[in-house]
């Protein structure tokens, strides 16, 4: 008899017959897949996906899904015919903007070891004859993509899946899902309960409904998307056998939301091109009789709403001009907020899991990664992109669910800068000093639904009064998308004056209870047990080492904590962590609360003459916090600088904040205080070497080499989580290293290929124009061991930007400045 968990998979389809395959694979062998379709072919998304895989992503993660996928479809068959056709995939360009964009993509694939190249119009017409090559500018062509066989994957993975004790049910529909103090105990379906340890949801656009069972909102919206077949083209008659299927690469047609894929002798085109349809379970016909032209996914086609991507296929393939459109469907597929797939544990019923809006590319690599949190208990890939619950609340409430993934529908193809905010929906979260920063003139950018200023229009005119060292540099198109000249005048004034800082939209928490000193010393790498007013940089970590946050922790009280976090994720893990606590309590603060930023060389100049509270660095040493008034306002105020100036954050209530800024805003008019922006922050981070999780470190990485070891402190507390591993770490072979770009110019903005002696060797985390030391700044994974002073190649756009490792930081070593 197994001794493994119990595992229910809600899904056969190609995401669900893959963690079967992989659970069983790693000796969990009670694994039982339902299924409301018939197998193999169930009915769902998988049964018409067209199944291309692009391996290049914008996203790193979704990269190794792809190639992951790859390299385990090509080791599949059934009865000896494929289920990876490796014919390659060629993106074309018709604009000038989108073939600058097939560089940027190159240079992505290049960072994470996928073959890729931008070839010219023969060369794209070489690869894909049936290209008019009067309409392109060229191609990025990558030859390990190719086409699934999702259909046949399946098959492939439930017979190597039951060989190892799996079992699979098709035409069973779940109605139900078991639960007991909290757990999962089985699943309900129309023919008997089926026990489990645990369930997995890998339903696909049903979901949501899934989720609902057990009152777990699943975030996605169902949409359809336009596939026709056309009827036979000529010059592709007698070029596929029924066995090869395809021989000419994928072909994507971005410019216009178009892709393309042989189907034998015909062509199958999909469009993104149209109008967003949202989709209602509840409106889904009823299939009795599932085929491969027939399914309830399957929507009739809509015709009109493909005419004029009809007409640009011919026009790029003209040798559809001598035939037509024989059949098309509008098929449902999953989307999102953001456009990542969703992964996770219920916060509400343990055992309960979800591995959702995923598609046949990234198939393999998101069960790899589920199989491995429920085996392991960690996925070796970064998953904070792909948690569900990276959102706040509001993002998973119905408007916004269906307004943002109608959005991403929209915007699937185009060219999308990293720092471009969302059109709507907009103002959802602001600061209580919203209202002044308007009146400054705030560019506002939006993250995680808050308003936060990049730059203010109201500091243009000291653009004029920078001093020639301090004087903006040109910037190209793309890196000065979201930039301005004024971003400069910021810096100057926080590094040679005082600048305020909206810092609001950090995640705030308060932890409180007896045993909250020792619920974080276990969660944290730090020493958390220190006198009342202490201020604790520390990292929380996995078990294997990997940084799963960093966090800032003030002690307030002898059982109170305020700890800045990074988001959402933190929430989830600190209030996953104290639930069986009966005394810890873990509450976010963020929305009751605002903060303000005061840093600069005349901070204390400027807060000083406001509070009775001795701010003198005797009086309030760095990383010391303390609580008091600032004109009467209850505030607290921690000795904190992420810019590397003397300040404080200073934090209140929200009902004072307004009142806060103003008074504030007056008492700096003489000593010439600016509001500063988002813009600014970063730049002068950089400088100081301070990194920024999700961005430059993850749970990829162990604090050693991405250079937080410092904020580790074994010799100073008992056992906590990630502690024997770090114990146990090899040296690192690889660090998070500093770069500065030799032309004094040129702005990369993250994600570029890094070469060493000519050979690709890294990746860009973050990078900005370094306004003090007056150069660009890059933060970039490169191998461990590298002098100071070695030189470097950066690709950008497909041109080489020569960098040389620096020393960090690259201001105030000495920390003079924030400790004056």
């Amino acid at each position: 008899m197994s001794t493994t968990p119990r595992v229910v998979v809600i899904g056969a389809g190609i995401v669900g017959a893959n963690l079967a395959d992989e659970l069983t694979e790693r000796g969990w062998t009670d694994v039982t897949v339902l299924d409301q379709g018939p197998l193999p072919l169930t009915g769902g998304s998988t049964s018409h996906a067209p199944g291309l895989v692009f391996q290049t992503n914008a996203s790193r993660t979704m990269s190794a899904f792809a190639s992951y996928t790859v390299e385990k479809f090509l080791g599949l068959e059934v009865d000896g015919a494929w289920c990876f056709n490796q014919v390659g995939g060629l993106e074309v360009a018709t604009t000038a903007e989108r073939l600058a964009d097939l560089h940027r993509k190159r240079g992505w694939a290049t960072a994470r070891g996928i073959p890729a190249e931008v070839v010219d119009v023969d060369e794209c017409v070489r690869w894909h004859p049936l290209i008019d090559p009067d309409r392109i500018l060229g191609g990025l062509h990558t030859p390990t993509d190719g086409l699934a066989k999702a259909a046949r994957a399946v098959t492939a993975l439930m017979r190597r899946a039951e060989s190892r004790g799996a079992i699979f049910r098709g035409s069973t529909r779940v109605t139900g899902i078991s639960q007991h103090g909290g757990r999962v105990t089985g699943v309900q379906t129309d023919r008997g309960e089926v026990a489990a340890d645990i369930v997995v949801s890998c339903a696909g656009f049903w979901g949501q409904a899934i989720g609902d069972m057990v009152g777990m909102r699943v975030p996605l919206l169902p949409l359809a998307h336009q596939y026709v077949f056309t009827g036979q083209v000529p010059e592709l008659v007698g070029r596929n056998d029924e066995a090869s299927e395809a021989r000419l690469p994928i072909l994507r047609h971005q410019d216009q939301d178009l892709y393309y894929r042989e189907h034998n002798d015909r062509i199958g085109i999909g469009s993104y091109a149209h109008r967003p349809m949202p989709v209602s379970l509840h409106e889904l016909p009823e299939v009795d009789d599932v085929s491969e032209a027939r399914q309830p996914s399957m929507l009739p086609f809509t015709e009109d709403d493909f005419a004029a991507q009809w007409e640009q296929s011919r026009l790029l393939l003209p040798s559809l001009q001598d035939t037509k459109v024989d059949t098309g469907f509008n098929g449902i597929f999953s989307f999102t907020p953001d456009g990542g797939p969703l992964i996770g544990e219920s916060a509400d019923v343990a055992g309960f899991w979800i591995a959702e809006a995923v598609w046949v590319t990234h198939s393999a690599g998101v069960a790899r990664s589920v199989a491995q949190l429920l085996v392991d208990g960690r996925s070796e890939i970064d998953l904070h992109g792909c948690s569900v619950h990276r959102f706040e609340e509001f993002q998973t409430a119905d408007d916004y669910v269906s307004a943002t993934a109608q959005q991403n529908f929209v915007e699937i193809y185009a060219i999308v800068h990293p720092l471009q905010p969302r059109l709507a929906p907009r103002d959802l979260r602001v600061s209580p000093f919203h209202a002044r920063q308007k009146e400054l003139g705030a560019v506002f950018l939006e993250s995680h639904g808050w308003e936060r200023p990049h730059w203010y229009e109201a500091n243009a005119p000291l653009v004029a009064d920078l001093p020639a060292e301090w004087a903006p540099v040109a910037r190209d198109p793309w890196s000065g998308m979201f930039d301005s000249p004024i971003v400069a005048a910021e810096a100057w004034r926080t590094r040679t004056a005082v600048a305020m800082y909206d810092m609001t939209p950090l995640t705030r928490l308060s932890v409180s209870g007896a045993g909250a000193l020792a619920f974080l010393d276990r969660l944290t790498t730090g020493k958390m047990d220190k006198s009342v007013g202490a201020v604790t940089y520390t990292l929380a970590l996995d078990e294997a080492g990997g940084i799963r946050s960093d966090l800032t922790v003030a002690r307030l009280g002898p059982d109170l904590f305020q700890v800045g976090a990074n988001g959402p994720l933190d929430v989830h893990h600190l209030q996953q962590e104290a639930a069986g606590e009966d005394d810890v309590s873990v509450r976010d603060v963020t929305g009751g609360t605002c903060c303000v930023g005061v840093w600069g060389p005349l901070a204390r100049d400027l807060v000083q003459p406001l509070t009775s509270v001795d701010l003198s660095h005797e009086g309030l040493k760095y990383f010391r916090c303390v609580q008091g008034q600032i004109a009467g306002i209850p505030v607290t105020a921690m000795r904190l600088s992420y810019v590397g100036e003397l300040g404080w954050e200073i934090y209140t209530s929200a009902e004072y904040g307004q009142r806060l800024w103003d008074v504030l805003w007056r008492a700096g008019q003489p000593l010439g205080v600016v509001a500063a922006g988002r813009a600014a922050f970063n730049s002068l981070r950089l400088e100081k070497g301070y990194r920024s999780w999700g961005t430059d470190m993850t749970s990829e990485h162990d604090p050693y080499e991405a250079g937080v070891g410092f904020a580790v402190r074994p010799q100073t507390k008992g056992d906590f989580v990630g502690r024997a591993a770090l114990e146990g770490r090899a040296a690192p072979t690889r660090s998070l290293t500093c770069l500065t770009v030799d032309d004094g110019r040129s702005v990369v903005v993250g994600h570029e290929p890094v070469l060493v002696d000519g050979v690709p060797a890294g990746y860009v985390t973050s990078a900005a124009f370094g306004h003090t030391v007056g150069r660009p700044v890059a933060y970039a994974w490169l191998p461990a061991g590298l002098e100071v002073g070695t030189s470097v190649s950066i690709e950008y756009f497909g041109q080489p930007v020569r960098a040389t490792v620096a020393a960090e930081p690259l201001v105030d070593p000495e920390m003079a400045r924030i400790r004056r």
